[in-house]
Formats: structure tokens, C-alpha cells, sequence
């Protein structure tokens, strides 16, 4: 049996912009690349600093996929390693399948690389949770429609009928609209919204207000498109996970 080749294109996230939130793998790869491409309006350049100094660095926000490509392919064709460095997971919103497929038609081998999510980052810069124990058991991550639509079966108004917690990307300019959905599809007025803007950044914003209060909020020129809202149903209810009471077995403690 043939073992797989090494990946010498690696798709990397680069987590919400907080360096120190770079997995260790994602430094590694960062240092030994011989040419990072990175999405220059969503990845602070901070996330270079530990390129080696003869690491080509290349800016891909005015680039189109064919030229992205070109730029890969002929860095692998001269042996050198690549990492395309994305923001947050490259496997959320990114825009790692095309790429991909450019890829696998040049049997050019490559691996991804997780990063942190903006929806988990937001929520621990908030020192909040998504799930209550007994009250609310799930999460969806979604986004309201844009230049890329959302199927109608993802609507939110659809989506609200869960009653569950809510990641909300990519929507920004939309949160009147967005709050708008929510209250007509059932969640009450009082539920806990997190605004997060640039979470890692230096200019990070967050802001703890209510699902009325966020329809009725008006433009604000800092929730941009990439401003995240998390929707927390139910924070107000006490409750306490069963895992750590006495009565409760599991594989680590049974009944004394």
C-alpha cells in the first residue's frame, strides 16, 4: 500500500487576528514556509512575524483565484513549501475548495490546517457560554444573505424556530434586518446579543446588548461586514451542568 505524499501546500488558519491564538502547528508552518499568501484585509500582519526572513510574502486581497493558483504552483514546481493563510478556519467561510480543486487537477498535494473560530473567540473574550445545561443544547453557525445567498431553508426566521444558540457572520450592515428575523421567527426581545468587531485586534470592539436593542440600533461604521453576533437565548437562567454532582456517575466516579 503506497503511502500518501507530504503535503507541500498547506491551508492554514490563522484564528480571529490574535496572534497568540496561532496553533502550534500553524507557527510551524509559518516558519518554515518558502512563501505565505495571505488574505491582507482580514489577517493582521502580526501573523508573519515568524516567517524566516527569505519567505516570500504575498498580499492576496487584489489577486483572483487563476493568479493565487499561479503563485502556488510555481512555488511548488521549485520546491518550495506554501501556506495560504486564511482567517479564522479555513474550513468556515473560506474559500479553500476551489482552490483545492485547482490543486487536485495538478495532483499537487496539500493538508489544512484548523484555526480558531471568530464565534468561539467572541464568545470567550465575552466570558460567555452557548450552551445551558437543560436549556439550550446547540448551536448554529449561519449568516444572513449577501452577495452569496443563503438557501431559503437556512433563513433565520427558519432557523429561529430551533430556539437555539446563534453565530451569526458576515452580517454587519445587516443587524436591523437580522434582529428583525430573529424577534419574527420567536426569540423574545430580552435575549442576549454579543456584538464582536475585530476579536484579537487592537482596535477590538464588544458589545453586550438586547435583541430589541439591536433592531432598533442604528448604522454603526465599526459593525462591518465582518462584525460577528452571537444570539444567547436563556442567559439569565441559573443552571448547573449534572457533571459534577455527586449523584451523577460516570467512568471517573460512581456512588460512594
Amino acid at each position: 500500500m503506497r503511502s500518501a505524499p507530504l503535503p507541500v501546500v498547506h491551508f492554514v488558519g490563522a484564528g480571529p487576528g490574535d496572534p497568540e491564538l496561532l496553533t502550534l502547528k500553524a507557527q510551524r508552518l509559518i516558519h518554515e514556509a518558502d512563501l505565505i499568501i495571505y488574505a491582507g484585509s482580514l489577517v493582521p500582519v502580526v501573523m508573519l512575524e515568524g516567517a524566516r526572513a527569505s519567505c516570500r510574502i504575498v498580499d492576496s486581497s487584489g489577486l483572483t483565484l487563476d493568479q493565487t493558483h499561479e503563485l502556488i504552483r510555481d512555488a511548488v514546481h521549485s520546491g518550495r513549501r506554501v501556506v495560504r493563510l486564511h482567517t479564522g478556519d479555513p474550513g468556515l467561510y473560506g474559500a479553500v475548495r476551489e482552490q483545492a480543486r485547482l490543486l487536485d487537477a495538478e495532483q499537487i498535494s496539500y493538508a489544512v490546517v484548523p484555526g480558531v473560530t471568530a464565534a468561539m473567540a467572541a464568545a470567550a473574550a465575552a466570558n460567555v457560554s452557548f450552551t445551558i445545561p437543560k436549556i439550550c443544547q446547540t448551536l448554529i453557525l449561519t449568516r444572513m444573505d449577501g452577495r452569496t445567498r443563503v438557501p431559503e431553508l437556512e433563513q433565520l426566521r427558519g432557523l429561529a424556530a430551533h430556539q437555539a444558540a446563534l453565530a451569526v457572520y458576515l452580517s454587519g450592515p445587516s443587524h436591523q434586518k437580522l434582529a428583525q428575523e430573529l424577534l419574527d421567527g420567536g426569540y423574545p426581545p430580552e435575549t442576549l446579543i454579543i456584538a464582536a468587531h475585530r476579536i484579537g485586534w487592537p482596535e477590538e470592539d464588544i458589545q453586550r446588548l438586547t435583541l430589541d436593542k439591536l433592531a432598533k440600533t442604528g448604522a454603526k461604521p465599526i459593525w462591518e461586514r465582518q462584525t460577528i453576533f452571537l444570539v444567547l437565548p436563556s442567559q439569565e437562567l441559573a443552571t448547573t451542568s449534572r457533571l459534577y454532582d455527586p449523584e451523577f456517575e460516570h467512568g471517573f466516579r460512581g456512588n460512594t
